[in-house]
């Protein structure tokens, strides 16, 4: 009777560790996606501060310009990240040659710009990474035996990585 009660009350308590364990993981998911969020609409910031400095040329102003706005104005989901994917292969057909970018860092407004979209890249490829990262510890938690037979995680839906294309171009990288 004595270890019935024991393994019972030992059971008890990790099935309430566990829970708490992944409500503390669900509250972190929260948390790493809204500063995914931030970082991905301060990358498009910075791009549209580039775009609109009359630091490049035109054409190169108007095609950043775009694929910015678009990027923060796009649905959550899906259509999101494709913006997010678009506004990088812009990024990159525009930066990627560090020799194109030679001319315009003699110029300190346009280096500081530089440097401030190199940055904002750097840590929105970051966010997502650990926000990945993070959601692939959720997944491997809650798809543990007991924690699906007793439905530890509620009604709460099973977290999803987010994929989009956050390469940093060569030009800014070489920073």
């Amino acid at each position: 009777m004595f270890v019935t009660i024991a393994v019972l009350a030992a059971l008890g308590v990790y099935l309430s560790w566990t829970a708490g364990r992944l409500d503390r993981r669900h509250a972190r998911l929260e948390a790493s996606r809204a500063v995914l969020d931030a970082e991905l609409l301060r990358r498009s910031g910075s791009v549209l501060d580039l775009a609109t400095a009359g630091l490049l040329d035109p054409a190169t102003s108007v095609a950043l310009a775009d694929a910015a706005s678009r990027a923060r104005t796009a649905s959550e989901g899906v259509e999101r990240y494709q913006a997010e994917s678009d506004l990088t292969a812009v990024l990159k057909a525009a930066l990627d040659d560090p020799a194109d970018l030679e001319p315009l860092r003699s110029d300190p407004a346009a280096e500081a710009a530089l440097e401030e979209l190199a940055m904002a890249c750097r840590r929105a490829a970051h966010a997502r990474r650990f926000h990945n990262e993070l959601v692939r510890g959720a997944v491997r938690l809650r798809r543990k035996a007991l924690v699906r037979w007793l439905r530890l995680a509620g009604y709460a839906p099973m977290p999803e990585t987010v994929e989009l294309d956050d390469t940093v171009p060569r030009g800014l990288a070489s920073e």
